[in-house]
């Protein structure tokens, strides 16, 4: 199973229950070999656990679970203090912010960058794991909420986009 396929599929579950409201998901899909249990906190909101059993062959590929990654949100105008048209890119996980690939790397994104949906943002270590971050949405970064190095939280906002 390609990794990166798996993170995309648990942030659209995580954002269908979040739109949906839902405290517990599981999807069971005996064909593929795929089993995915996803259950929110009452207190905090915040995924527990996760569980993932990939498909006996390596070679099948992921189902089509039907579930298009939802556009990220425009920020109010005003009411949160920003410019309508602005979009937060939030943190789709509990880690490490880092803002380039190495320490004497330039940084993936700066005030000012223009990105696309597949742009990669930032990268995100959880549990030894780095995670590119990929923009999914277009525009001009316009600030950055989060310092190098910092840990974040799931759905913290990391960066400001002007959308394009």
């Amino acid at each position: 199973m390609d990794p990166q396929m798996d993170l995309k599929l648990i942030r659209n579950l995580v954002r269908l229950m979040e739109r949906g409201e839902l405290s517990e998901l599981e999807i069971d899909d005996q064909k593929a070999g795929m089993r995915v249990t996803l259950k929110r906190g009452t207190s905090s909101g915040a995924v527990g656990p996760v569980v993932m059993v990939p498909p006996a062959s390596h070679a099948a590929p992921m189902p089509d679970m039907g579930m298009a990654a939802p556009a990220p949100q425009a920020a109010p105008s005003e009411e949160g203090g920003r410019p309508a048209g602005v979009i937060e890119i939030t943190s789709p996980m509990v880690g490490t912010f880092y803002r380039a690939s190495g320490p004497d790397e330039d940084p993936f994104a700066s005030a000012g960058t223009q990105v696309d949906d597949e742009a990669v943002v930032c990268i995100i270590e959880a549990m030894k794991v780095m995670n590119e971050i990929k923009a999914e949405c277009s525009g001009e970064v316009v600030e950055i909420l989060v310092e190098n190095g910092e840990p974040v939280e799931f759905g913290q906002p990391l960066f400001l986009v002007k959308r394009a």
